[in-house]
């Protein structure tokens, strides 16, 4: 008997709903785990562009979130601790470090998530220490992350019967299409992540294609803009500054990959056609972001120039002149 649309949507909606309740627990209890080492790594090792761009990558994998280190460094900016210079090589970092995700989202890791949530649960039921159950709530979250996607998936199996569904996610194929509901998934949900994993399950049960998982993912990695620019508000230019430069990175890296989205599709065919598409999917993500980063690497220092001219600080910005009037 073929599963009723409610039962359908109830089961991907419950997997939806405890995969973002584990990002959100997960970043939580590993910055709680790093603690301000966090804070100390990202100043001391930030200096130059390439030890920025790979300080990104290691924090971002760590923490499991590119929003969460995005967010902290624009915090960290705006009280000063941390050059508005070396915020752009973590932001470019922090792209990479979070396509270890969706590399991770290929595997079907679900079956045995129970691996890690049970010794996770006996650390968080048991430990008298706050480092022990802290760790024990971020395994029991790791492994609930990978058994709410296998939720998803085993939720979206049942779509192929039904031929309309089959007929919209064909037209994701669509570049702006594609885009924009990756976008606009990623704005209601909050979590590019989330946007990824789903895209990979679906691909996994053979209800997305390549180029169409490829488009969702662009529009994801627009949608991820939105909570970065809203940690700007009411902090200071350079702060804000961090927030223009990651929304400007993310606007011209995604138009370049639509505009170029046929030979990338190739490209990524070329070089791992011989893996399922859920993974294709995830190699493709990797390979843009890292392209991206390449591309923007050189042009640090022209993009520090352009928006600190753009938005100068406030205390070195031209003040307008008075003029008294003339006494007669």
């Amino acid at each position: 008997m073929a599963a009723s649309p409610l039962s359908i949507g109830l089961m991907a909606a419950s997997g939806l709903v405890l995969f973002l309740y584990a990002v959100s627990r997960l970043a939580l209890a590993l910055r709680h785990v790093a603690g301000e080492k966090t804070k100390d790594y990202l100043h001391r090792f930030t200096r130059s562009i390439p030890a920025a761009i790979l300080t990104g990558t290691i924090v971002t994998t760590l923490l499991d979130s590119s929003s969460v280190v995005i967010i902290l460094v624009i915090a960290l900016v705006s009280a000063g601790a941390l050059p508005f210079r070396n915020s752009l090589g973590v932001v470019l970092g922090a792209n990479i470090g979070t396509t270890i995700s969706s590399q991770l989202f290929a595997f079907d890791l679900g079956q045995y998530a129970v691996l890690a949530m049970l010794p996770g649960l006996l650390l968080l039921s048991l430990s008298k220490k706050r480092n022990g159950r802290t760790t024990g709530r971020a395994l029991f979250c790791f492994g609930l992350l990978f058994f709410s996607l296998f939720l998803i998936g085993e939720a979206a199996a049942p779509l192929k019967e039904y031929e309309g569904v089959q007929a919209w996610l064909l037209k994701l194929e669509n570049p702006i299409r594609g885009a924009g509901a990756g976008a606009l998934i990623t704005l209601v949900v909050q979590s590019s992540s989330a946007t990824l994993g789903m895209v990979i399950k679906l691909a996994a049960k053979g209800l997305l294609t390549l180029p169409a998982g490829i488009a969702v993912m662009l529009g994801a990695e627009l949608g991820t803009c939105s909570d970065t620019l809203l940690a700007t508000v009411g902090r200071g230019r350079p702060a804000v500054r961090t927030g223009l430069f990651h929304l400007g990175f993310n606007l011209i890296s995604i138009s370049l990959g639509l505009l170029l989205i046929q030979p990338f599709t190739a490209l990524v065919l070329t070089l791992a056609g011989a893996a399922d598409v859920s993974r294709q999917i995830a190699h493709a993500h990797v390979l843009f972001n890292v392209a991206g980063v390449l591309l923007f690497a050189p042009l640090l220092p022209f993009c520090q120039r352009l928006l600190e001219a753009v938005l100068p600080d406030e205390e070195t910005a031209p003040k307008a002149a008075t003029l008294s009037p003339a006494r007669a």
